[in-house]
């Protein structure tokens, strides 16, 4: 793709050349071809981009509300004015298909820049007690790292509550998925971002990733990505005592209920975990169903994973592009031995491409059954189009089967008891449970139980983050 300033760091208010920086070719998941380079930042340009935020920090935080809601709107109107351009660029650099592009990736990323505006407008950065008030203010420098799966909306989920707050931000991309990236710098620009306020440097998690982590003067750094990555940040933003949220890996359960609707709960089961090629860190992959419906269960589960569409990410009738990148690829295929090696019962897909397709990431949609608690595939996140089913004899069990993973980010229920649904939903741990499939909303907290991370985002919650706490006694 040609984008004028792919091989530039948005650096206090101006696109900056780095001719002698390193490059890194772009990938199209779906042909794997190069389909442009972006420059590889270096910690020289994390120290210039900090600066700037730094030098800007005192005057934006101190700004009206009044201005910052007007540019996290003029930046929302901005994206939605292109959003053809943001779904073309999600759709070449990491394969989503063209209509969940438009649907979900891009509308999505916007509704975050607008929650965000909704909270600063109505939000008491001042609150009065009995002999002392609290006082809510911004944390200082941000560092935000995101990564290459949900490439707008992680950005936006982070970028629109730290700039709401009154807090200047380095933005390191994925460099796997880096053009949406630069698209949202240009919005930003255009909105009228006061320099120092809003920076990018693209380059790798070992390179810019580490110095922002370490940097001592980063106040914050918030990151999506990996457990793994998450551990390393967190180890190297100790030193300076930095504040650190962490949105890592999730293994979420689907419970099913007896009293569930399974005709029609089941195959929306399906398309919600696959959705985004089952690139999500919350997405749904382990059917937990009464041992009774099993064979019920396999039997909506396989018809509905069969009838998906697996094709050219820019056809509409596409609901499966490829995977992201070739690493990726190679971890799902990977995983997909690992099932069939530990006896999981293969209902549908399997290892390899699917027919008719010789290039391109593409992966067939999978379910295993059988799925016994210590196989790989039921503990290890896998990240692609793969959906294991765990049978439960009695609800206790059901809960047990829930909880038994190291993640603790996202969960489903589904029954016909809405009382009995909320009862569940309680026992489970994790940070955000879903409800007979209800509405995706910008406002509701998202973040994890144990190595999902700490920390939330989305709505109030997720602003609060970017904020301090003072108390003055004898207000």
């Amino acid at each position: 793709m040609d984008f004028e300033n792919a091989t530039r760091f948005y650096i206090d208010g101006a696109w900056r050349d780095r001719a002698g920086a390193a490059r890194v070719a772009v990938i199209n998941p779906a042909t794997e071809s190069t389909i442009g380079e972006i420059a590889m930042g270096s910690a020289a340009d994390v120290e210039l981009a900090v600066a700037a935020a730094r030098r800007a920090f005192a005057g934006f935080a101190r700004s009206p509300v009044a201005d910052r809601v007007a540019l996290l709107t003029r930046i929302a109107d901005l994206i939605e004015a292109r959003a053809e351009a943001f779904a073309q660029a999600i759709t070449a650099e990491m394969g989503a298909a063209i209509g969940f592009s438009r649907a979900s990736q891009v509308p999505f990323g916007i509704a975050h820049v607008r929650a965000a505006a909704e909270v600063l407008g109505r939000y008491a950065f001042i609150r009065e007690e009995a002999g002392f008030a609290v006082a809510k203010e911004p944390i200082g420098v941000c560092a935000l790292i995101t990564p290459w799966n949900w490439p707008l909306y992680q950005i936006t989920a982070k970028v629109a509550p730290a700039l709401a707050a009154g807090c200047p931000v380095v933005l390191k991309p994925s460099e796997l998925s880096p053009f949406s990236a630069l698209l949202f710098a240009e919005a930003v620009h255009e909105a009228g971002a006061p320099p120092g306020v809003f920076n990018l440097v693209s380059g790798s998690g070992e390179t810019v990733g580490a110095a922002l982590s370490s940097h001592p003067e980063v106040d914050m750094i918030s990151i999506t990505g990996s457990t793994r990555a998450g551990v390393l940040v967190a180890q190297a933003a100790a030193v300076s005592v930095k504040r650190v949220v962490q949105e890592l890996g999730g293994k979420s359960p689907n419970l099913f209920l007896e009293d569930a609707d399974f005709t029609n709960a089941v195959p929306r089961a399906v398309l919600t975990g696959m959705r985004n090629v089952g690139q999500s860190c919350s997405a749904p992959t382990r059917m937990v169903v009464p041992a009774a419906r099993l064979a019920e269960v396999e039997a909506l589960a396989a018809e509905a994973a069969n009838a998906i569409v697996v094709g050219d990410p820019l056809d509409e009738a596409t609901v499966l592009g490829p995977i992201a990148n070739a690493a990726q690829f190679a971890r799902v295929q990977m995983m997909i031995e690992a099932g069939q090696a530990e006896g999981a019962k293969l209902i549908c897909g399997g290892p390899g491409r699917p027919y008719g397709f010789n290039r391109g990431f593409y992966v067939k949609p999978t379910i295993f059954s059988d799925v016994t608690p210590r196989m790989r595939i039921a503990q290890e996140e896998i990240f692609g189009p793969v959906i294991c089913i765990q049978p439960y004899r009695d609800e206790e069990e059901a809960i047990a089967i829930a909880n038994d993973t190291v993640y603790g980010l996202g969960a489903h229920v589904q029954s016909g008891d809405h009382e009995r649904a909320r009862s569940a939903a309680r026992r489970i741990r994790a940070g955000q449970v879903h409800i007979n499939s209800p509405a995706w909303s910008a406002h509701a907290p998202f973040g994890g139980y144990k190595m999902s991370g700490n920390g939330r985002e989305y709505g109030i919650h997720g602003f609060e983050e970017y904020l301090e706490t003072k108390a003055i006694v004898g207000y």
